[in-house]
């Protein structure tokens, strides 16, 4: 049976650490560290995702700046907003709730972001640090999770077979440059990959970032792997595996909200993992976590630039 990665005791004690850390930073500079975030439209899961993170700044003594701004505004507009944040010496951290409507030039808004205060590691300076395998980067969030759940589960990946599934630009890229990083043979696979099921097979860790439920079925792993779901999939009762309708959580869900939210990695294939994240509570919390402490590293950064290799 796989021994289930608890992601909110490992994300509280990040929390912890970046409340500490920020009132080192009050002490030395006279203010607190401060994250500025964007939300354009009224999304219903990207306004929750703000609450969420702006309740994670006040846990960590972080100062919170939140801009919502109407469903019709322009790019040129959002462009307007960052630069003025970009010079604000009040923010340390700024990032821009994606997705963002159709009609914004999403690549022109996070290009536009000053590298030093991207925090959710977007802006192409600090993609080619994260290629580089630089000291002094900021990271994207998910990704970095990831790895900090496996350091604190005792899982080295070095000369490990590690598997990605998803090659999106904000999690699955990123998640394989960081394994081989760490010294761990990738292989990164996608909808056009050939024979899946068996590359899946090869995997010491797996990391599965595709949002398909239930995809990485039983056969498609071997016992005692680690795998990383980072997937976030909602059901309703009628797609859901008999051992979620025997789960009382989720029958709870299922009769409050119509829905549970479920993985990547289908419950049979949960089984025969050695570690497994749960969704939700795996990598979730990890995600918002590593957003404060990126704010904390972009602040301590702003005040005593690191000398980054050129």
């Amino acid at each position: 049976m796989a021994q289930i990665i608890d992601g909110n005791r490992i994300a509280a004690r990040v929390i912890e650490e970046a409340a500490g850390r920020s009132r080192d930073f009050l002490g030395k500079h006279g203010r607190v560290p401060g994250l500025a975030v964007i939300l354009v439209g009224e999304d219903p899961a990207s306004s929750v995702y703000v609450r969420m993170k702006i309740r994670d700044c006040a846990r960590c003594g972080i100062e919170s700046f939140s801009y919502t701004l109407p469903e019709k505004t322009i790019t040129g507009e959002l462009l307007d907003l960052v630069g003025a944040l970009n010079r604000d010496d009040r923010v340390d951290g700024l990032l821009v709730q994606l997705p963002l409507p159709a009609h914004i030039d999403t690549r022109r808004i996070l290009d536009a972001i000053d590298p030093a205060k991207d925090v959710d590691g977007f802006h192409p300076a600090n993609v080619g640090r994260l290629v580089r395998g630089d000291k002094y980067a900021l990271l994207p969030c998910t990704p970095s999770g990831v790895l900090r759940i496996l350091d604190d589960s005792g899982v080295d990946p070095k000369g490990m077979r590690a598997v990605v599934v998803g090659r999106s630009d904000l999690v699955g890229k990123p998640a394989a440059l960081l394994l081989l990083n760490r010294h761990a043979t990738v292989t990164i696979c996608h909808s056009r990959t050939r024979d899946l099921p068996q590359i899946c097979r090869t995997a010491d860790i797996l990391v599965a970032a595709v949002g398909k439920p239930f995809l990485i079925q039983e056969d498609w792993v071997r016992e005692g792997v680690v795998i990383i779901d980072i997937g976030i999939n909602s059901i309703g009762p009628d797609d859901a595996p008999r051992s979620l309708l025997e789960d009382p959580k989720r029958v709870a869900d299922f009769e409050r909200k119509g829905y549970t939210l479920v993985g990547d990695v289908s419950p049979a294939a949960a089984v025969k993992a050695s570690l497994i994240t749960p969704v939700p509570g795996g990598v979730g919390p990890m995600t918002r976590a590593l957003l404060m402490e990126n704010t904390l590293k972009a602040a301590e950064w702003r005040k005593n630039p690191p000398e980054v290799p050129k």
